[in-house]
């Protein structure tokens, strides 16, 4: 069973379409009791990174990630959902992240749009099980994860710089683009992960 982490903020509706379109067996819940009995968990997210923490935090969520990560069971970040897995984020001020993964968030470089928005070139750069061979994915964002431990980083894509795509730090796994959203590549991704594959 995964478990979809229902906290009023993000891709909640099309994460648990493209789960039922899997036939994954999915529940989109904030009762941290019924999270703890499912097998791996998604954090989803779309906005701003101080709210989405915020918010996180009233729920009591933060701990309960944190928890959840630190007993070694997996989870996925979505968007946010990923960058809400490093240390902290520049936007709208500093502000602490679950910090399951070192690194920040900062804004992307200067381009021809400062928000990235739709489909970019995915490209693994170190042998890994999430993203195995590259391909496009859906993206919109406007701020990226920097990883302090390169080791972290499994993706990287290129939207006026290069900056990571995908993260990784053993049960812990964060994706920059949405599956959900980006056809075979996407859902493929989300498939492996729910059935354990990665």
């Amino acid at each position: 069973m995964i478990g979809v982490i229902q906290y009023g903020i993000g891709n909640i509706g099309s994460v648990k379409n493209a789960l039922d379109h899997l036939n994954i067996p999915n529940v989109v819940t904030a009762d941290q009791n019924q999270l703890s009995s499912c097998d791996r968990l998604i954090l989803p997210g779309v906005g701003a990174f101080e709210p989405a923490m915020n918010i996180l935090s009233d729920l009591k969520f933060d701990s309960f990630i944190k928890d959840w990560a630190n007993d070694g069971k997996p989870i996925l970040g979505i968007c946010l959902g990923m960058q809400l897995l490093l240390s902290s984020s520049e936007e709208n001020g500093v502000t602490k992240g679950l910090g399951l993964i070192s690194g920040h968030v900062s804004p992307l470089l200067e381009s021809d749009r400062k928000i990235h928005i739709g489909w970019n070139k995915v490209e693994p750069i170190a042998k890994n099980d999430i993203i195995t061979e590259s391909g496009f994915a859906y993206f919109v964002h406007s701020y990226a994860c920097r990883q302090e431990n390169e080791s972290h980083i499994i993706a990287q894509t290129t939207y006026g710089e290069s900056f990571t795509s995908a993260i990784q730090k053993n049960n812990v796994i964060g994706v920059q683009f949405h599956p959900e959203k980006s056809q075979d590549f996407g859902l493929d991704i989300l498939r492996r992960f729910s059935l354990g594959e990665i």
